[in-house]
């Protein structure tokens, strides 16, 4: 059975992804002309091997729905920020890989993003509270 604290630890997840994500892409968006979803998938490029992760691959990592990624790298792609190629190996499957445009616009938007983060979310806690948050939720996904 579900306690109370249960309910309102989820409920305040729900809650703080809801308010935080609109507010994260309107900063984002009206400074860097950089939608949150866009800055999602750079992001997870950036880091990859490469910059460069197989369309499957990206789906896992990225906060987008798996359904969106193809999209998102569509729009990516057009504006040059990503190229999309298909798989030599496997004809059903395809990469996408950071362009240097791409790599650029990522940096230029990365302080924003983490001046966000900070505002908005970590600067409400103390950094104790922020490290138990990160580590109970880590503890969650890997569960």
């Amino acid at each position: 059975m579900m306690s109370d604290t249960d309910v309102a630890a989820w409920s305040a997840l729900l809650r703080v992804h809801a308010a935080l994500v609109p507010v994260l892409d309107r900063e984002l968006q009206n400074t860097c002309n950089l939608p949150l979803t866009w800055y999602d998938v750079l992001l997870e490029l950036y880091h990859a091997p490469d910059r460069k992760l197989s369309m499957g691959e990206l789906g896992q990592k990225a906060v987008v729905s798996r359904t969106r990624v193809s999209r998102v790298v569509e729009a990516l792609g057009a504006a040059g920020l990503v190229t999309r190629e298909g798989n030599p190996d496997d004809r059903r499957s395809a990469y996408a890989t950071m362009t240097e445009a791409g790599r650029a616009r990522f940096l230029a938007a990365a302080p924003v993003y983490m001046a966000g983060i900070k505002r908005h979310f970590t600067d409400m806690m103390t950094k104790q509270e922020a490290r138990t948050v990160a580590v109970a939720l880590e503890k969650v996904l890997r569960g």
